[in-house]
């Protein structure tokens, strides 16, 4: 990611944008345009996965929507592709475009809550972490994932899940409004009354409509909250995953808890005696009371003896931000995902044959999205699969890039074993680029109707760097 190059690296008889537009177009912005002969230009190219190494050929770095209006109209007038980044997460690095036009958020980066009405008003370049700061200052918070560093837009627009989904629903069941820059470069609002189709389409529909340079959530009042993992030897991961799959479904909505496998890492808090001991075990994220939690955990332990417990009461930011160091840029990441309804014994054979991890950061989770996220209807939003009780991903990462077939071959061995045991379709943000088919089978009966809004929004298809739903 650190080599050094100029515009000579790319095939210019390519690019349909000379010298002086885009000096006008630099001119132009609040923001800042980089090139590839910006001294930063390396810098502003880099984003979480190290595995992607995408030149484009421009960045802007937006500081308003009318920053992103003209790089839109500039791009559709000069016939460039266009890719959106808010955090940079996004595992098949769609976030960046080889000789393209990016269009980077992370300046956009403001949250403005309104306490009494519980809602905050949030800039599609912020991550959660800038979200959770804001909110907690109030005791407000509202669905999102597990990663602070993770960007607002990709995991809102693909749906959202984490910690508090069984409790309050998915992140998109949250979203009260959205403001769009199309690709035409007009600036609109959609809710539930206004735009009411596009709304529906960005609710789990992914980039392909506009670039979402804000976003509405509503809040919900929960400032701290009992969480962290409990971590049982990797051998007892046949017990702990069957009686897992029968006990969780059936848990009130203040429980929440998913399953992983994992190698604990050699850092505090785990004790020495147990750091780099491969386990299976829970991440608690409990939002009732202490004495009814001793309970549910009490439950656990009865399964199999726990190596490590971890579940103190803390504020519900530090639970996102758990997994912050562990998991900073620049790791190689190769993911696979499904939705999973049943956990048949042969999957769980499945799950105890790959149960040991490759390396020290690879893991295998199951987030739970049923509770209340079971209580909106599959057409109700672009989400289809309402019916599924975990989200699965299959995480391969490491440091070093000389482990990548390594992780690589982990996570597609595993993937392809499980697969037939799923419900077709994964959550787009758990994707790397596998295909029209992974995307239909997704949004299911939801597909059609996605091209429908995409047709009218988006007809020519300009926003196309994403897991991409064509104009039907």
């Amino acid at each position: 990611m650190s080599k050094e190059y100029s515009n000579s690296d790319f095939d210019t008889e390519t690019l349909t944008i000379d010298e002086e537009v885009i000096q006008d177009f630099a001119a132009s912005l609040r923001g800042e345009l980089v090139t590839p002969d910006t001294p930063e230009y390396n810098e502003s190219r880099t984003i979480y996965n190290a595995m992607i190494d995408k030149k484009p050929a421009l960045i802007v770095k937006c500081e308003n929507a009318g920053d992103v209006i003209l790089a839109v109209n500039v791009a559709r007038e000069h016939n460039l592709d266009v890719s959106i980044r808010s955090g940079g997460h996004n595992g098949p690095g769609l976030a960046l475009v080889n000789e393209g036009l990016v269009i980077d958020l992370s300046r956009m980066n403001g949250v403005r809550v309104d306490p009494v009405n519980r809602t905050a008003r949030v800039e599609g370049g912020c991550t959660w972490g800038d979200v959770d700061h804001a909110t907690h200052a109030f005791g407000l918070a509202t669905p999102s994932g597990v990663i602070s560093t993770t960007g607002v837009g990709g995991l809102t627009l693909g749906g959202g899940h984490g910690y508090l989904t069984r409790k309050l629903g998915l992140t998109i069941d949250n979203l009260i409004s959205a403001d769009v820059v199309l690709a035409d470069g007009s600036l609109v609002h959609a809710n539930n009354e206004k735009n009411a189709d596009l709304f529906w389409a960005l609710r789990g529909g992914g980039g392909n409509f506009g670039v979402v340079t804000s976003f509405e959530y509503k809040l919900h009042p929960i400032k701290n909250v009992i969480a962290g993992p409990l971590f049982w030897p990797i051998d007892q991961i046949e017990p702990t995953l069957k009686w897992y799959r029968d006990w969780l479904p059936q848990l009130p909505e203040d429980v929440y808890a998913f399953y992983l496998t994992a190698e604990v890492p050699g850092a505090e808090p785990f004790p020495d005696d147990i750091q780099g001991k491969k386990v299976c075990g829970l991440l608690w994220c409990y939002t009732g009371t202490a004495d009814q939690f001793e309970k549910y955990i009490q439950q656990a332990r009865d399964v199999a003896e726990p190596l490590f417990e971890f579940t103190p009461e803390m504020p519900y930011p530090m639970l996102q931000a758990m997994f912050d160091g562990l998991y900073p840029p620049g790791d190689q990441w190769y993911w696979k995902g499904d939705f999973v309804k049943e956990l048949p014994e042969e999957a769980v054979e499945i799950h105890k044959q790959f149960a040991e991890v490759p390396t020290v950061k690879s893991t295998m989770h199951l987030y739970p999205v049923n509770g209340a996220a079971h209580k909106v209807d599959k057409d109700e939003t672009a989400w289809e699969k309402r019916d599924a009780i975990w989200s699965m991903v299959i995480a391969g990462v490491d440091p070093d890039p000389g482990n990548v077939k390594k992780i690589k071959k982990w996570g597609r061995d595993y993937w392809e074993a499980l697969h037939p045991y799923t419900l077709g379709g994964a959550y787009i943000n758990f994707m790397m680029e596998e295909g029209q088919d992974r995307i239909k089978a997704t949004y299911g009966k939801n597909y059609e109707r996605l091209q429908n809004v995409k047709a009218k929004y988006d007809p020519d298809n300009f926003f196309h760097v994403n897991q991409n739903i064509k104009p039907g």
